[in-house]
């Protein structure tokens, strides 16, 4: 008998009878992520390092907690230091990564001051927080860290802020001769020093 012949368009099945393989269906696509909280929800931070921190220092330790995984402890501006120490030499946070300041212009203690902290026996990195008014001037951890040599001039020529003990403050990114702090918040985002860039490079500023 001649072959059966298929309407056009109709798959023709393979030899043995196996139909053709199926086209996997498409991946569902992934729940869409929580949105980042607008404000700063903490959760309290216990354990062995909190522990032994306000053993040690009681009330200069205002708070312990953790912000997205991320530990941090809070203490007055004359237990920094103290504290810092304490955590290198006690408890291996012996490098120093970073040293930063957030602007809060219409708080009463304008600058808050954190110092980051890696450990590389425990894997661990922590954050050591301060405010201080303008005007205030912190503590330099130069003494216990070298590398805050350069962090805590850059805080200075970006933000003002000065930190006592330290061997050599002045600006490390802009002219010594330059006017006002960069990264304050009342200082415009195209503003500059347009009697340096005058003075200094024979022209007068685009901004």
């Amino acid at each position: 008998m001649p072959d059966e012949v298929k309407p056009e368009g109709t798959a023709q099945a393979p030899a043995g009878g196996t139909a053709a393989p199926k086209s996997p269906a498409p991946k569902a696509s992934p729940p869409p992520k929580p949105p980042v909280p607008t404000t700063m929800v903490t959760t309290p931070w216990d354990g062995e390092i909190p522990g032994r921190l306000k053993e040690q220092f009681g009330g200069q330790v205002v708070e312990c907690a953790s912000y997205l995984d991320q530990n941090f402890v809070v203490a007055k501006p004359d237990a920094v230091i103290p504290i810092l120490d304490f955590l290198k030499l006690e408890l291996d946070f012996d490098y120093l990564v970073d040293v930063t300041v957030v602007d809060w212009p219409k708080k009463p203690e304008r600058f808050e001051l954190i110092w980051i902290l890696y450990s590389f026996h425990r894997n661990e990195r922590l954050r050591v927080k301060t405010s201080i008014p303008e005007g205030a001037t912190a503590a330099s951890a130069v003494s216990l860290y070298p590398t805050a040599n350069w962090l805590e001039r850059e805080a200075y020529d970006m933000f003002g802020v000065e930190f006592a003990g330290h061997p050599d403050l002045r600006r490390i990114l802009l002219p010594e001769e330059w006017e006002g702090f960069p990264l304050r918040k009342d200082y415009g985002i195209t503003q500059m020093d347009n009697r340096w860039v005058r003075e200094n490079l024979g022209i007068e500023s685009g901004q």
